[in-house]
């Protein structure tokens, strides 16, 4: 092949890369395009996110408790354990797991071959001793009319004195015979009883209503009760059933008897299950250097919702208030000798940030003077001396705090109101606030979560770079 054809066959070609070419162009500025709209979106979106804003609650009728956590385990309230008082083979079973029995129902069955036997001896031995018992009493009768008869020749000098004593030791023997065989048959009719008692033994029956809640033995096994009575089943009353809750030390001192306590299961979704403290046991337990006491209460299970072993997650009632007016604890200042909680955080920061929120006088925050609609210091509403004086319902303090309420204008006042019960997170409003009132709990400002903003624009910009 020449040059020429050569130079021809690579002109040729040229057409097709110079396609090529323009097409990676393209892609690339395509590329700049997209990443240069989504950075000034990004930067314009920023900006409205980022815009501070009050975060608004509702001051609303609810529930405040302060409660005391702890694990518990489910027990039956009753529980039995039905064993073997005899020995022999097992030879059947009536019940299985879960069945449900009545008192008196019979369980099971034991091979009864020689303890029947032995109640068959002891009857036969019996009838024995009643019959030797009449002979006894026969010859009683006979000595004493013997006795009878010395007595009348003796007094008439008919009879010698050793014919006299003869009859009376005759008559003594008599009596002490019939004695003998009396006591006898006493023992027979006690050893009766005993083999008679212990044949009734190889019925087992249930001593209690309940659930059989595990069977220990099987048929066809030979049971030995010499020592020890071995179980065959357990019996459990499920209609009521025992809460085991391990308590720490730390907090046993705040926990009484007939104080209030519910628990949830992890089954039981949102179901709550109420009672009253019964007892704590003296004794602690002990695991992994931990000391923990027991708490007991009882619950009802008419429904058969608990079963033995679960999981109780326990709350003790410490204090709580029902049905009054609540506000997130986020919201309140506390002035006098309140908790330095989150809400005077809160507070501050809304202050310095209410003068950029809309509707708001120059100036910041706007002081609700007395007959706007509810109440201030100074108009006998909250008296700062019964306040210090008086306790609140069940013993608690009230205490002064103030609170940033948002009016329906948008304007944003400042409040002081009567707080009474307080958790972690809800505090009871005695008196300065009605239901439906919008209160501020915080700054909302807009982020992006897990995110840096500034190490993303770098980012963008030294791309762009």
């Amino acid at each position: 092949m020449g040059t020429d054809q050569l130079d021809n066959t690579s002109d040729s070609f040229m057409p097709g890369r110079r396609k090529s070419g323009k097409k990676r162009l393209l892609g690339f500025a395509l590329v700049v395009l997209v990443g240069m709209g989504g950075a000034y979106f990004w930067f314009q979106g920023d900006e409205e996110v980022e815009e501070t804003e009050p975060l608004i609650r509702i001051a609303e009728i609810g529930d405040i408790e302060n409660t005391i956590a702890a694990t518990g385990t489910l027990k039956p309230f009753e529980t039995v354990e039905v064993g073997a008082q005899v020995s022999g083979q097992l030879v059947r079973l009536y019940v299985e797991a879960g069945d449900e029995v009545e008192a008196g129902d019979l369980l099971a069955e034991i091979d009864a071959s020689q303890q029947q036997q032995r109640v068959e001896s002891s009857r036969a031995s019996l009838a024995g001793q009643e019959a030797l018992l009449e002979s006894r009493m026969s010859a009683l009768e006979l000595a004493r009319a013997n006795a009878d008869r010395q007595r009348r020749l003796m007094a008439e000098d008919a009879t010698s004195q050793q014919d006299f004593d003869n009859a009376m030791n005759q008559l003594a023997s008599a009596q002490a015979s019939l004695i003998q065989t009396q006591r006898q048959i006493d023992q027979s009719r006690a050893s009766l009883a005993i083999e008679e008692q212990e044949l009734e033994y190889t019925r087992i029956v249930a001593p209690i209503s309940g659930t059989v809640v595990s069977l220990s033995m099987t048929e066809g096994r030979t049971l030995n009760a010499s020592q020890q009575a071995p179980t065959i089943l357990t019996i459990a009353d499920l209609t009521e059933m025992t809460v085991q809750a391990e308590i720490s030390e730390a907090d046993i001192a705040r926990l009484s008897t007939g104080m209030e306590v519910y628990f949830t299961t992890l089954g039981g979704g949102n179901r709550r299950w109420n009672s009253e403290l019964r007892q704590i046991l003296p004794q602690p337990v002990i695991e992994n250097n931990v000391v923990l006491y027991t708490g007991l209460f009882d619950v009802d299970n008419n429904d058969g919702a608990l079963l033995p072993e679960m999981t109780a997650q326990v709350y003790f009632v410490t204090s709580a208030a029902r049905d009054v007016l609540t506000v997130p604890i986020g919201a309140l200042t506390f002035l006098e000798g309140g908790p330095a909680s989150a809400g005077a955080g809160f507070s501050q920061a809304m202050s310095a940030q209410a003068g950029n929120l809309p509707g708001n006088r120059p100036g910041g925050i706007v002081r609700l003077e007395a007959g706007a609609g509810r109440p201030a210091l100074g108009d006998g509403s909250i008296n700062r001396e019964q306040l210090r004086a008086g306790p609140a319902a069940g013993g608690r303090r009230n205490r002064l705090a103030t609170v940033q309420v948002q009016n329906n204008d948008g304007t944003i006042t400042e409040q002081e109101i009567m707080v009474g019960l307080t958790s972690r997170v809800a505090a009871e409003v005695v008196t300065g606030l009605q239901a439906g009132d919008q209160v501020i709990a915080g700054v909302l400002q807009g982020d992006v979560s897990g995110i840096d903003r500034d190490q993303i624009r770098n980012a963008l910009r030294g791309g762009f770079r």
